[in-house]
């Protein structure tokens, strides 16, 4: 049954607790595939449900597990489920496969699976924790897209690959280089953490 606490948990993931916006955890796939937002989707999603999964997974062996090798467990736990996902994209989704690359398999490496399997799934039930995972590879996702939105818009004149800028107008080359992707994403940053450091200071 999900409780209001749950449900408070959740939506603050989702913004107030981003992992990316306030914990800055995660942000090497900001530059890894965040030009093209149907790589960003995919690459999202996935994450999503490695997430969900591995903190589930933790917190049902939580007391099984013990403290001098829980963190090799957790590791092995997140690169079972990455695996899965990486077979599933070479299977059904080859072209997105190789476009995605080697950063498929550095999800096992992405600090917001590791934090909230430490932090959260090991010391709570396996609903909660699967919320929690759930919570925080959207709250993760949405950023990249939001990310990808402006990368590719700029960058491309499309989203989704489908051509919305006209053809005269000027692609922005930087959007699709690495570097672009740090600058939209302290924007967004910046734009979302105004409001909550005004509140703290009482304006």
């Amino acid at each position: 049954m999900i409780t209001m606490v749950d449900k408070k948990n959740f939506l603050q993931n989702l913004w107030k607790n981003n992992p990316v916006l306030v914990q800055i955890l995660g942000i090497c796939s900001v530059l890894a595939v965040t030009n093209d937002l149907t790589n960003t989707t995919i690459m999202a999603i996935g994450l999503v449900f490695v997430t969900g999964l591995s903190s589930l997974t933790v917190s049902l062996l939580r007391n099984k597990t013990p403290r001098n090798v829980r963190m090799i467990v957790q590791v092995l736990i997140i690169a079972s489920y990455v695996v899965m996902v990486d077979t599933f994209l070479k299977a059904y989704l080859p072209e997105i496969s190789r476009s995605l690359g080697p950063y498929v398999g550095l999800i096992i490496t992405n600090c917001i699976i590791m934090g909230r399997a430490e932090a959260y799934a090991q010391s709570h039930n396996p609903v909660d924790s699967l919320l929690d995972g759930i919570s925080s590879g959207i709250g993760y996702g949405l950023v990249l897209l939001m990310i990808a939105f402006v990368r590719e818009l700029l960058g491309f004149g499309s989203l989704f690959g489908f051509r919305l800028l006209p053809e005269s107008s000027t692609s922005w080359t930087i959007m699709i280089m690495p570097p672009s992707a740090f600058f939209v994403m302290a924007t967004i940053i910046w734009i979302a953490r105004t409001p909550f450091k005004k509140k703290s200071e009482g304006r």
